[in-house]
């Protein structure tokens, strides 16, 4: 029953994902204006997301696949505006590798970095994200054994896909994992189903469903390597 690997979600666990979303979006649209005029004017954030709930309702083969969703967003617009689909799908590329570019300036959490440090020594690391996040962009890369995209997979937590890959990538017993996630739906409730071990990052002291337990709980990153230890602990005392 002992603790191997652990698997991290990324946004709003390893880092507040707010900042940097706020400054890719706006460099994104500073992109659209210079570069397809006509396309982003008057566009504010409740018309934004009309366009996009558009798109997915067309298009719900990208329910799981965020940069394909925004490019797709980016091209409409364009496309709206009356640039032809060459156009369109050139500039989509674009204003989305400057919005990736923003969107990978996260600032990690204070103690984040130490403690991926000091977990690195003792188990194999792996990234879990619904979310477009590469972690090998961050400062934190080194440090991780594997990492797996909703949008690669195909599917997004809690469905079980994700979780499988890990457990697959690592060539461990589900049980062997611990993973770590600010989610309870997404992050507790489907590494609970899939068989791992679950910690729940819980920074605001929110309380936790009847149904959705973790079997430990941080409100600081810097107690997660005690909270693995307590949970190898458990692990390891004999029934009854």
């Amino acid at each position: 029953m002992s603790i191997r690997v652990v698997t991290f979600d990324l946004d709003n666990t390893l880092w507040d994902v707010t900042p940097a979303l706020l400054r890719a979006e706006e460099t994104q649209r500073a992109w659209m204006l210079e570069h397809r005029p006509g396309s982003m004017e008057g566009i504010d954030h409740d018309a934004l997301l009309a366009v996009r709930k558009a798109v997915a309702q067309r298009h719900p083969e990208l329910l799981h696949h965020v940069s394909r969703m925004r490019q797709t967003v980016l091209y409409e617009l364009q496309r709206q505006a009356g640039y032809d689909h060459a156009t369109a799908q050139a500039g989509a590329e674009a204003a989305f590798a400057v919005f990736l570019q923003e969107r990978h300036a996260v600032e990690l959490y204070e103690e984040a970095l130490a403690v991926i440090q000091q977990l690195h020594r003792s188990y194999r690391l792996g990234a879990l994200t619904n979310g477009n996040a590469d972690i090998y962009k961050t400062d934190a890369g080194d440090y991780f054994d594997f990492a797996f995209l909703a949008e690669d997979i195909g599917a997004s937590k809690p469905a079980p896909d994700m979780f499988q890959a890990a457990i697959a990538r690592s060539g461990v017993e589900p049980h062997n994992i611990a993973h770590v996630g600010d989610s309870l739906g997404h992050d507790v409730r489907g590494a609970r189903d899939a068989g791992l071990r679950t910690v729940w990052f819980n920074p605001n002291r929110e309380s936790a469903t009847a149904d959705v337990r973790p079997d430990v709980e941080i409100s600081c990153l810097g107690d997660l390597p005690q909270a693995l230890r307590a949970l190898q602990h458990r692990s390891e005392l004999p029934a009854g």
